[in-house]
């Protein structure tokens, strides 16, 4: 049959080109059908056979092979950042052995000796630290920002400005960054712009979509999702922004095993499922603590009552499964809560299937002094939790518990 003598009706109607969906891409990645195993295999090899010393010249000077030294490119790692790269709507990826691996390798190559950094407050402890006693002993100069408030990254950055530098949802008052207002603050002055998607992960929050040029993660969270492995992932919006990152990551060697690629890319096929149920969880638990009379304010992006609420609407799918909380009696009220927990684990960390609980002003930000805390908006009774998949009834009953404990 011609297929010019069908009717319009009749004929088969052409697929339009559309990207898939987050979920779909976790498991398939790739579009190709080509025979081979259904998982990939974990290549355990730190080096590779050569075709001939041409090729092992040429691989030398090769960004990012995919065979040729582990610390230069392996087939399993490749895979993970194959498919981290399709997730965040990036060009390319490199898979880390830490989510500071990625982070301080991206920080490093983007800035420049007396030049200046603009950053959100409230970022990741260890991320702070770098800003704050690394950069300056290459005199580099760090102004802070208030990220609720509009106009603020516009307003500090200047020609002296090489990166910006955003964490949003941020570690652990969940101040939200206006992506698209900070985009364009960087571009404004030719900088560049980083952002660790961790908390939002790309099942709520896309920020290549919104123009950012690197977003980076602790795959130690919820992308690999099950508290048995440590790693970081870097995407890098385009090709050059890519060959920039590489060069300094494979100098300082930051480089992920085998294996641990593995479990991030088998985390990875259920990440939709497991950051779909702790959005629910959360905000069940979110707000039950805001009628609490123990609990003076609850930070979740998805109450009405949080101030950044509204903007959270417009930039995120979901609002994730973390959130804090203060108490009233302050830090050891919040001291005796977080030892108190039952259900919920005492621990640092996040993003697992296990509901974490931590006090920052004693643990995860405890190396920063009084002053960097309170700058960054963290009460000294303030309570991180890191939502898991439990029945959230009965984390409920469990913070109750805990918050009567508490007031003891």
């Amino acid at each position: 049959m011609n297929p010019e003598t069908l009717t319009p009706a009749a004929r088969s109607p052409r697929p339009m080109a559309k990207r898939r969906s987050p979920d779909t891409i976790a498991i398939h990645p790739r579009k190709e059908r080509a025979p081979g195993p259904v998982v990939t295999p974990i290549v355990m090899s730190s080096t590779f056979r050569l075709r001939d010393s041409r090729q092992g010249g040429e691989f030398t000077t090769t960004i990012a092979p995919t065979e040729y030294y582990t610390r230069w490119g392996n087939p399993t790692v490749a895979d993970l950042e194959d498919t981290v790269a399709k997730l965040e709507g990036g060009e390319r990826a490199l898979a880390t052995g830490s989510g500071m691996g990625a982070i301080a390798p991206s920080i490093l190559t983007f800035v420049k000796g007396g030049r200046k950094v603009v950053a959100g407050k409230s970022p990741y402890a260890a991320t702070a630290e770098i800003f704050e006693h690394l950069l300056p002993k290459f005199a580099v100069r760090t102004t802070w920002v208030d990220q609720r408030k509009p106009g603020a990254f516009e307003e500090a950055v200047d020609s002296e400005t090489d990166l910006v530098y955003v964490e949003t949802p941020a570690n652990p008052t969940m101040m939200i960054t206006d992506l698209r207002e900070a985009v364009k603050a960087a571009r404004s002055v030719g900088a560049t712009i980083l952002v660790d998607n961790t908390f939002a992960t790309p099942i709520n929050q896309r920020p290549i979509e919104l123009g950012v040029d690197i977003v980076l993660h602790s795959a130690t969270k919820y992308l690999g999702g099950h508290t048995d492995v440590v790693a970081g992932v870097a995407v890098a919006r385009t090709r050059p922004l890519f060959d920039k990152l590489w060069y300094t990551y494979k100098l300082l060697g930051s480089t992920i095993g085998p294996f641990e690629a593995f479990l991030v890319r088998r985390g990875i096929k259920t990440l939709g499922l497991r950051v779909r149920q702790q959005n629910r969880s959360a905000m069940l638990l979110a707000e039950h603590l805001g009628g609490h009379p123990a609990v003076s304010k609850v930070h979740y992006p998805g109450l009405p009552s949080f101030e950044q609420h509204r903007l959270a609407q417009r930039q995120m799918d979901g609002f994730g499964g973390m959130l804090s909380f203060g108490l009233k009696r302050g830090y050891r009220a919040a001291l005796r809560f977080v030892e108190s927990v039952e259900l919920a684990t005492l621990a640092v960390s996040l993003g697992g299937a296990e509901t974490l609980v931590e006090h920052p002003a004693s643990m995860t930000h405890g190396t920063l002094s009084a002053g960097e805390r309170k700058l960054m908006g963290i009460d000294e009774g303030l309570v991180r939790v890191s939502v898991g998949l439990e029945d959230p009834d009965e984390l409920v009953e469990d913070f109750d518990r805990a918050l009567q404990k508490s007031k003891a």
